[in-house]
């Protein structure tokens, strides 16, 4: 089970987010400098226990339409070799564990596997901030003998309880900006 540190980051998430998410192709945003707001999301727990897994819904309040975004990120103490650094985020000073590079988590294998594995029924959720706790509002529709393997993310979220043309998916909850809650599909497995 991951822990939770209540502890500083230089620079934050978000920040690091800031600069990143307008540079990808998937972003639907009209400003250079987007306004982002954490609004939900989960963990995932890495197996070995070396990677830390964040699974981040942010929303950009800064277009004329609140718009939200899936940001799997993967936390590590150093450079790996398995993930390209095309995929670097940024890095940030943690106040307890030091330097972290962060990934894009769809391009990170530990991210991949882990998402993998829960679409299949073998991983569970865990709450974003809280030390070894599931996360029950976190719906999990498992595969099925025909899904695929390849996990396919939704980059921009939209309301919907159930996965479409697949019957594996993770559903996951996200509040906009004027306090309203919707859930929506962030996962599902590709069609073969």
């Amino acid at each position: 089970m991951a822990s939770i540190h209540r502890t500083t980051m230089a620079p934050t998430k978000l920040e690091l987010l800031a600069g990143w998410l307008p540079e990808q192709s998937w972003y639907v945003g009209d400003a250079k400098a987007p306004e982002l707001a954490v609004a939900g999301g989960f963990r995932l727990d890495d197996p070995e226990g070396e990677v830390g897994i964040e699974i981040m819904i942010v929303v950009d309040t800064a277009a004329e339409r609140p718009v939200a975004y899936l940001v799997p990120m993967s936390y590590r103490g150093a450079a790996p070799e398995s993930v390209p650094g095309t995929a670097l985020i940024g890095t940030s000073e943690h106040g307890v564990l030091g330097t972290r590079w962060i990934y894009d988590g769809v391009r990170d294998p530990v991210v991949v596997e882990q998402l993998r594995a829960l679409l299949r029924g073998e991983a569970t959720p865990q709450h974003r901030s809280e030390s070894d706790t599931a996360d029950p509002s976190v719906a999990v529709h498992p595969a099925g003998p025909g899904d695929g393997a390849d996990v396919r993310v939704n980059r921009i979220l939209r309301p919907a309880e159930t996965p479409e043309g697949s019957s594996a998916g993770i559903v996951a909850g996200w509040t906009w900006p004027d306090g309203t809650t919707v859930r929506g599909v962030v996962a599902t497995f590709a069609s073969r």
